[in-house]
């Protein structure tokens, strides 16, 4: 599939979706709208993902199947300021992939187009409606489960889980990814969007997809979600612990980071206390242990002081750590498949 992605006066480091499906999904990206980058390239920004270049808006983008937006605002809003881009999609037949809290097919304007031009709106954050409450029944699969969880959000969760998985498989183990995020399922195609779940439901939604998979592989990569600590996200967190009863997990952290996203009055906890924060938290349904860690290190420019400061995290979580992006996956997979 051709695609577009809207990436409007965010891109790159506010819009990561947009990364994720650049660096992980199958689609063909014919380019990326963002107003403030125009005339850019992709790789003039990020160097190790699909590269394409950068317009102005949808009248600059050639023949493609969907206009996806490639933002997660805090919130999940729609920006007003996008419209234009998405009428012009539809009007050309494009189908629109949005994975906001904001419903694109309950749109007035956006629903009748996508009726007139016989194109589909895929609201990715939409939850199916035959969800229920965990039975308590993950433990029961075949396969071993690794969920990432974070000191944070947005520190790097789901490329962690998709940096596994892929290494993983490439090394021939029989292994998949487990979406619970916007990003995750767009990139996978299928999944729950757990931050959209009825919180009775959060754990079933989960479980439900470990019991989908669970006996088809031997190895379940849970992609994470928000923090345990996170005084807005800590529930979500707590639901896809519990329903996934993990049996492994990977900390994941950012480097230098020292209060909590959106949160900047709130500091981050000590790192060694996430380990008894989120064993303590799982020991009820599961043995889970803090195995690996991973730590993002994109904000230091020296490779040298990002081996420092992966080395310290790893002496922090008494656990080998890595940075997945930098350095590979190989430290990590060793402790996780071993």
């Amino acid at each position: 599939m051709q695609i577009a992605i809207l990436a409007h006066e965010k891109f790159p480091g506010r819009a990561k979706t947009a990364l994720g499906v650049l660096r992980y999904a199958d689609y063909d990206v014919e380019a990326v709208l963002d107003r403030d980058s125009a005339g850019d390239r992709v790789a003039d920004h990020v160097p190790d993902v699909q590269d394409a270049p950068i317009v102005a808006g949808m009248d600059e983008v050639g023949d493609v199947d969907a206009l996806l937006i490639g933002i997660a605002p805090i919130g999940g809003g729609f920006d007003e300021s996008w419209r234009d881009d998405v009428r012009t999609a539809l009007e050309r037949g494009c189908d629109v992939i949005a994975g906001l809290h904001y419903f694109l097919e309950e749109d007035e304007e956006f629903a009748a187009l996508a009726a007139e031009n016989d194109c589909e709106l895929w609201d990715v954050r939409k939850p199916h409606e035959e969800l229920t409450v965990s039975q308590g029944a993950a433990g029961d699969v075949d396969a071993e489960v690794v969920l990432t969880v974070g000191t944070d959000c947005s520190v790097g969760k789901m490329t962690v889980s998709m940096e596994l998985a892929r290494d993983a498989r490439e090394a021939g183990y029989d292994a998949a990814v487990i979406p619970t995020g916007q990003t995750g399922i767009m990139i996978e195609g299928w999944g729950n969007p757990i931050d959209r779940v009825v919180s009775d439901f959060t754990a079933g939604a989960v479980e439900e997809m470990i019991l989908e998979k669970g006996d088809e592989h031997d190895y379940l990569f849970v992609e994470g979600q928000g923090s345990i600590v996170h005084p807005a996200y800590s529930a979500v967190t707590c639901g896809i612990l519990h329903g996934s009863m993990a049996d492994q997990l990977v900390l994941c952290h950012e480097a230098g980071k020292e209060a909590i996203h959106g949160y900047e009055s709130f500091s981050l906890p000590s790192i060694p206390s996430y380990v008894d924060r989120y064993e303590d938290l799982a020991e009820p349904v599961s043995d889970a242990t803090v195995t690996a860690g991973a730590l993002n290190t994109s904000g230091l420019e020296d490779d040298d002081a990002a081996r420092d400061a992966v080395g310290e995290y790893a002496d922090a979580i008494d656990a080998p750590a890595a940075d997945p992006i930098r350095f590979g996956t190989d430290d990590l997979l060793e402790a996780l498949l071993e």
